[in-house]
């Protein structure tokens, strides 16, 4: 999975949202390490609903859809998180990450 598919499916985690709010959640949370443009947004959530990771829930017409995770795409998230939280025990390990 793609940090930026991982973090779009974390900034869904809580709640709906459209994807604009996606954009600044993931800016925020991420310190602007991930900026997420909107082309890149609207392609990797086309991505997701057809995974069916994600539902488009709302519709203020064409220009503000709001998503929201689905049951899959909440268990994808928690294998992913899973996943990176084995390799940060395996730097802390190899005392490649300090506490």
């Amino acid at each position: 999975m793609s940090r930026q598919t991982f973090q779009i499916l974390l900034a869904l985690a809580d709640g709906p949202m459209h994807g604009y709010a996606i954009i600044q959640d993931v800016t925020k949370r991420t310190d602007g390490e991930i900026q997420l443009t909107p082309s890149t947004l609207y392609d990797a959530l086309a991505r997701l609903v057809d995974q069916q990771w994600i539902k488009e829930t709302a519709s203020d017409g064409p220009r503000r859809r709001t998503y929201a995770l689905t049951s899959r795409g909440r268990e994808a998230t928690t294998r992913e998180a899973r996943r990176l939280s084995r390799l940060i025990a395996a730097a802390r390990a190899k005392n490649v990450l300090v506490r």
